[in-house]
């Protein structure tokens, strides 16, 4: 729906929480209006949930709030990338796949393109231990699901052969670049294109004189060690959560505000992920089982 010209979407299922629905992109600068008018809007939600984006990491508002963790890339030159951000482990990767073979370059949201996303989504039916959600789709599905908003992303391919085997789409979100899909051939993994993808999107992000390159959240996943290799750093924005009902306010008072996970022990969590990633794996066959936790 919308409130206030803005997109927003209500999620969970026991616990309804309004937010954003692009608030990667957009700034919420008086959030006592639109908290306001979440309310008048008769939408059935128990909780307002919002952020302020990156770099303003202070708390502003009066409302709780809680630490949302980033992995933030400062972003100076190419350069500084190469020479301070990373570690020669990850410099002799990016020079391995230059050796394999592996031609990385910006390219264009067109047929051939969308043709390779769709292969790379077929491979495999799962993904870092989950059920990947855009397997099976066919080409026209993710034409119109990848071309919404194009306008504001630049599009990286990695080659082998003239074949696409891995890509990223980099969002211009003005303060910073924000990396969200980025994927690659289980087959060509040992060629480590994701690495390549990463050190192409700080060029195209320096290039353009953007000071900060986000990869999504922080989380402690088999995806962390990657992002701190190419080098990502945690970084926290101040996430607000206002309640609309009584339960709400409960919901805050005793930490149940947030998702499932964060309730429970980390180690107990982790332990949990792996059981799911096992069971997928012996589910869908020892070829996904390669596929599992894949990262470069």
């Amino acid at each position: 729906m919308r409130i206030q010209d803005r997109d927003v979407v209500v999620e969970g299922r026991f616990i309804k929480t309004v937010r954003l629905e692009h608030e990667w992109y957009e700034d919420l600068k008086d959030p006592e209006s639109f908290v306001d008018a979440v309310r008048k809007s008769g939408v059935k939600a128990d909780l307002v949930s919002f952020w302020q984006r990156f770099p303003e990491t202070t708390p502003q508002f009066k409302y709780f709030s809680e630490s949302e963790d980033l992995a933030v890339l400062p972003v100076r030159s190419y350069d500084d990338w190469w020479n301070n951000r990373i570690k020669s482990r990850t410099r002799g990767m990016l020079r391995k796949t230059e050796k394999l073979g592996t031609v990385v370059r910006e390219t264009q949201f067109d047929d051939d393109f969308i043709r390779g996303m769709v292969e790379i989504f077929n491979e495999t039916p799962v993904r870092q231990g989950m059920p990947f959600w855009h397997y099976g789709k066919d080409f026209d599905t993710v034409k119109q699901q990848f071309s919404k908003f194009i306008f504001r992303e630049d599009i990286i391919g990695a080659y082998y052969q003239d074949k696409l085997i891995g890509f990223v789409m980099m969002a211009n979100a003005g303060e910073y670049t924000l990396l969200g899909q980025i994927l690659s051939m289980v087959e060509h993994r040992d060629k480590t294109p994701n690495n390549a993808l990463i050190a192409k999107a700080v060029e195209v992000t320096a290039r353009k004189q953007i000071p900060y390159l986000i990869y999504n959240s922080w989380k402690e996943t088999a995806l962390t060690e990657f992002k701190r290799r190419n080098g990502f750093e945690k970084q926290s924005v101040p996430r607000y959560y206002v309640p609309l009902t009584a339960l709400g306010s409960l919901c805050i008072r005793f930490g149940a505000h947030r998702e499932l996970a964060h309730m429970f022990p980390k180690k107990l969590v982790f332990k949990l992920k792996e059981w799911r990633a096992a069971f997928y794996a012996r589910r869908h066959g020892s070829h996904t089982e390669k596929a599992v936790a894949q990262t470069d």
